[in-house]
């Protein structure tokens, strides 16, 4: 059973900032309730995801609501861009390189740190260098000012004179074929599990609900490469990378699954919640941040 905070996470992503960002502590109980997480695992997952400052709430009459703070929605967005962007980006030549000097007193704040870096997208080149040839001058911005670290760390964006190539940078920064083998495992079970689906469909063999599962589940699964891939531009990835043969499969098993789920979010959203603050340009059919 997947943690329950990260599901929240995903529905949160998925489909409630579709919705106006918004939900009943009660509909989100009823679908988390389709993954086997009961109603204290949930609640418990809301109330640390408040303390962590991603959720924040509001009380209507007897019923309380929570939605993304200005911070969730911000790693939502940055979350969701990468999660259904399908193509590699193309590249301008240029790395951007965070390095840092954090004493030992704030240790946790380094720690902290590296992971929001590794979420982002940038590579360990050595100890206290990271570096990426993404344009993440906003991410870095915000991170320093986050954890007021600005006496500590400077950030350069610059090229590579040599003596290597620039795909030697990449070897040494990141785990090329460990993220590569993570992909080529995602494929082997979803193609598999995509044919399956795609039958039973045909022959309306599958509810509303497992659509809304399975549709959830693919999101959650796929996600995880969050924090191992750092979608490198295609000139600096190997020539064969399951990378973008893993990103159709998931296109195409999104687009499968997509209409039904929504119609079973809709079901459960709209008894308690407030189904006309759905953006008018979200569309399952077509995810708005679908695209080559």
């Amino acid at each position: 059973m997947s943690n329950t905070q990260s599901m929240i996470f995903t529905i949160y992503g998925d489909y409630i900032r579709h919705y106006g960002n918004k939900i009943w502590i009660g509909s989100l109980i009823r679908l988390l309730k389709e993954f086997g997480h009961n109603e204290q695992s949930v609640r418990v997952a809301v109330s640390r995801m408040m303390k962590q400052g991603w959720l924040e709430s509001e009380k209507v009459g007897n019923k309380s609501y929570y939605f993304l703070t200005k911070r969730g929605k911000l790693r939502m967005e940055e979350a969701a861009n990468r999660i259904f962007k399908l193509m590699p980006n193309e590249w301008d030549g240029k790395w951007r390189i965070i390095m840092y000097t954090i004493p030992e007193e704030k240790r946790q704040i380094r720690d902290e740190l590296r992971k929001e870096l590794l979420w982002s997208g940038f590579g360990s080149f050595s100890n206290g260098c990271w570096i990426s040839p993404n344009n993440l001058d906003n991410e870095v911005e915000f991170l320093i000012e986050k954890y007021d670290i600005n006496e500590y760390v400077d950030f350069f964006v610059s090229e590579y004179k040599g003596p290597k190539e620039n795909k030697a940078l990449v070897e040494k920064s990141w785990p090329l074929l460990e993220i590569e083998a993570r992909y080529k495992e995602f494929i082997t079970t979803y193609s598999q599990q995509y044919i399956v689906h795609q039958s039973m469909m045909n022959d309306k063999k599958m509810s509303l609900a497992e659509c809304f599962v399975e549709r959830t589940r693919l999101v959650h699964e796929y996600r995880k490469f969050l924090f191992i891939d750092p979608g490198l531009p295609k000139d600096l990835l190997p020539e064969i990378w399951s990378g973008n043969h893993a990103a159709l499969l998931f296109e195409q098993y999104y687009k499968l699954l997509a209409p039904s789920a929504s119609e079973f979010f809709e079901e459960v959203f709209q008894a308690d919640n407030d189904l006309q603050r759905k953006d008018v340009k979200y569309d399952a059919n077509y995810h708005p941040l679908l695209k080559e």
